[in-house]
């Protein structure tokens, strides 16, 4: 059995390591899963299947496949935890790392094959097969490259909003 290191803040703010990877369906906040009671609705709702329940609150595995933005999820909800006139989108971006297999000098682009928003182009490269190239600002954050990407490769990244300057 292995235990999660738990840090001192996460003691006090009562968040497990497996909550820091957390994420949440689109268009819930951390803010609205606080409303969540994890009567499991959105899970049954998911045509994927990508939704389940962790530690009470609704978390999408990417793993399973990724999210076609219908908002049965939220149509199914019966707490406040899709807010109404909630953008419906992710707050990540998908990331292609270093063991990428076309980054290593195999073939492949699948991730580009399925990706619904065309956010990952292939740039050719002297010597060897395309290179992957991810438009993050494009990048609706679905998840479909997660699951086929047979590199496990593929992993999200927060969007940071930018400061508004005054």
């Amino acid at each position: 059995m292995v235990l999660a290191t738990r840090t001192r803040r996460g003691f006090l703010t009562g968040r497990s390591p497996e909550d820091l990877d957390r994420i949440l369906p689109p268009g819930a906040s951390e803010t609205s899963v606080q409303n969540c009671s994890g009567c499991g609705a959105c899970v049954d709702a998911c045509p994927t299947k990508i939704i389940s329940i962790r530690s009470g609150i609704p978390a999408v595995d990417f793993r399973q496949g990724g999210c076609t933005f219908c908002g049965k999820c939220a149509e199914r909800c019966p707490e406040n935890v899709f807010p109404a006139g909630s953008a419906g989108g992710f707050a990540h971006y998908a990331a292609i790392g270093d063991g990428c297999l076309a980054n290593n000098y195999v073939d492949c682009q699948a991730c580009r094959d399925c990706c619904p928003a065309g956010a990952i182009r292939f740039r050719p490269r002297l010597g060897g097969p395309f290179v992957p190239e991810l438009a993050a600002a494009a990048c609706t954050g679905c998840g479909a490259c997660i699951s086929v990407c047979p590199a496990d490769a593929i992993t999200m990244n927060p969007r940071h909003p930018e400061a508004a300057h005054v």
